[in-house]
């Protein structure tokens, strides 16, 4: 103690040590709205669940808004994995299930949608797969028929026939075929079916007579429009079949589905001149297009339309509505999607607003009648 009082002392004013401020820790973000994209990110279809991908998420940057998110879980591209797919997203919280791609993936992922009360948009054009809360959103052999009906009526056509495999997608075109008729009260259009392994060609003169397209039929029985439930050079050689035989085009008018749209060879086949097949709008197609490329440095898919219209619908169902909001699907409604212009209906139907092109040789197919949302509940 005593040294310590002999020694040195210090001098001046003695500063006591300054608390360092702490910046308040941020608070977590806000819980966000889901939504599920089953998309088969592997798999032999893995690049097109990309391309589904990014229109998925062009329509979020365009049409989302704060507290919404995307849940990407890969299906795999079959059935199972849709289904576990989307029982993992209903789990993780998702509202809306916008996917899967495949008929089959939908009837599995419909199950466990419907039992927890989730709303599914597929990408599927099976109509058979629409039902309550599950509006398949690719474009459908009925709304393609029901277009081309009402551009005929429209031009004076009366009576319509159709011949096609005896398959699938046969049975649903004359399905919508009778049941545009019958909503416009036109005759019952004139059916015929013939075996999937035929040759067009060689059945085409059969086709003929049994649809009373030949010049010795009645005036009064003769269609004024067929459709030819084929594609590609089945098609082609249809069409040439039935102008062998005598068939008179004009004034019959051939018909064919949205796939002739991605088929520019059908140019080469002089009996298609002027033909028509329904499609998407274009400048509402076209305006998709050049945002996506601009926005991913390559075209998209035509499938990625519709991924777009799904994402879009998804994000309008659930704006506002926070994470344990109950989507509430536009139902009735106008929609402006890549394709044109749509509407949900109850119990899973979906309109779409079509255009009708024909068929030009040597150049693009021109718009013969512009796109135009039905009015009716039945087209």
């Amino acid at each position: 103690m005593a040294l310590s009082a002999c020694g040195p002392q210090a001098s001046g004013p003695v500063y006591a040590p300054q608390p360092q401020a702490v910046a308040p820790l941020a608070p977590p973000p806000p819980p966000r709205a889901k939504v599920a994209l089953l998309l088969p990110l592997s798999g032999p279809n893995a690049g097109l669940g990309q391309s589904l991908m990014n229109a998925a998420q062009l329509a979020l940057f365009e049409q989302g808004e704060p507290g919404f998110e995307f849940l990407p879980r890969d299906t795999g591209g079959t059935a199972a994995g849709a289904a576990a797919a989307a029982q993992r997203a209903i789990q993780d919280g998702a509202r809306v299930l916008v996917g899967p791609l495949t008929a089959q993936e939908t009837a599995a992922v419909s199950l466990p949608a419907r039992a927890a009360g989730v709303p599914v948009l597929p990408f599927t054009n099976d109509a058979n797969q629409a039902a309550d809360r599950v509006w398949p959103l690719g474009i459908t052999p009925q709304q393609q028929v029901r277009r081309i009906v009402a551009a005929g009526q429209a031009q004076g056509v009366q009576r319509f026939a159709l011949a096609a495999p005896d398959g699938a997608l046969g049975r649903q075109m004359a399905a919508a075929l009778r049941g545009a008729a019958s909503d416009l009260g036109l005759p019952q259009p004139l059916v015929e079916f013939y075996p999937a392994a035929a040759q067009p060609g060689l059945v085409a003169r059969d086709v003929a007579q049994r649809l009373a397209l030949l010049p010795d039929a009645p005036a009064e029985q003769r269609p004024g429009l067929l459709l030819l439930g084929e594609s590609g050079a089945r098609a082609r050689d249809m069409a040439a079949g039935l102008a062998a035989a005598g068939v008179a085009m004009p004034p019959l008018r051939l018909a064919g589905h949205a796939l002739w749209g991605m088929e520019d060879a059908l140019q080469q086949q002089p009996a298609l001149a002027g033909a028509w097949f329904p499609g998407p709008d274009p400048a509402a197609r076209g305006a998709f297009e050049s945002r996506y490329e601009t926005a991913f440095g390559e075209k998209p898919q035509r499938v990625a339309g519709v991924a777009y219209d799904a994402a879009a619908i998804a994000a309008r169902a659930m704006r506002g509505q926070g994470p344990g909001g109950v989507a509430q699907m536009p139902v009735g409604e106008t929609i402006q999607g890549a394709d044109g212009a749509l509407r949900l209906n109850p119990g899973g139907q979906v309109q779409r607003g079509l255009a009708v092109y024909a068929i030009s040789p040597g150049t693009p197919a021109r718009v013969a009648a512009p796109a135009e949302l039905p009015s009716g509940v039945g087209f």
